[in-house]
């Protein structure tokens, strides 16, 4: 008999979770919205709802279009991706936990009657009142902590420093628009240069590196939108892989689960 859990979005975070998850026996639904806003999309499963499937590390997942596909899917050894806004498909399946990783950096929905133990994904949840747990998102000491009753820590909005950039190693949309990219995600590229542009204003980089994230082609943005980040490492493998950020609040998901699932079980 499997454990189900549904997680909610299946950006580079989610997909982190999905993917330890999965590791560890447990069967793994994700769900997602009909075009999603993902950045980083080579080391996300939402991604197979874009191309049909996605595979990060070594894990299969494929985008379902009902309820069916989603046992077939579950059949093959693989996970699948199903848009469903609401998490409706809970009704069917009743899984053991939700997870809401879906980085909205507020609560979209997700309360503790929806599964056995529901847990949320960074700021936005209170653990104990709406869900059971909720897992640091914060870059620090307490990345990836499991927190049992209050909150997680606020948004700074800052992104962590890497080689010394910040806030530079991100791509802004300058305009409301439709995105249409001129680099893809793996490209190496320098300060100055057009990655894309939205309603033909140009998204320059601020840095040299390498393009880890960009929102698909094609994607209707607004003016501020994050549509993708620079990294100056430079190593084009970051780009397909699971993060140390996304690792560490995987670890604290299923730190949660098994926690929650002894204290109401006992196993």
């Amino acid at each position: 008999m499997y454990d189900t859990i549904i997680i909610r979005g299946a950006g580079d975070i989610a997909t982190g979770i999905a993917h330890r998850l999965y590791k560890c026996g447990f069967r793994v639904l994700l769900t997602e919205i009909e075009r999603p806003l993902v950045v980083r999309r080579f080391a996300s499963f939402a991604n197979a709802v874009l191309e049909g499937e996605a595979e990060v590390e070594g894990v299969h997942a494929i985008k379902a279009g009902c309820i069916e596909d989603v046992y077939e899917i579950w059949d093959g050894n693989n996970i699948p991706v199903l848009c469903d806004n609401e998490c409706k498909v809970r009704e069917e399946l009743k899984p053991l936990a939700i997870v809401d990783a879906i980085l909205a950096k507020k609560n979209m929905g997700t309360y503790k009657a929806m599964a056995p133990i529901t847990i949320g994904v960074g700021p936005g949840f209170e653990a104990g009142a709406d869900v059971d747990a909720v897992i640091e998102t914060n870059r620090g000491h307490n990345l990836g902590k499991v927190i049992y009753k209050g909150y997680a820590e606020a948004d700074t909005g800052v992104p962590g420093k890497t080689m010394g950039y910040s806030l530079e190693r991100l791509l802004r949309a300058p305009a409301d628009g439709v995105i249409e990219n001129i680099f893809e995600i793996g490209d190496m590229v320098k300060q100055g240069d057009i990655v894309a542009q939205v309603a033909g204003e140009p998204v320059s980089s601020l840095i040299d590196g390498v393009l880890r994230g960009l929102i698909a082609d094609g994607t209707e943005v607004w003016k501020g939108l994050k549509i993708g980040d620079v990294d100056p490492r430079g190593t084009k493998e970051h780009c397909v892989t699971i993060s140390d950020k996304s690792r560490s609040v995987a670890g604290g998901a299923l730190e949660a689960i098994l926690y929650l699932r002894k204290v109401k079980y006992g196993r």
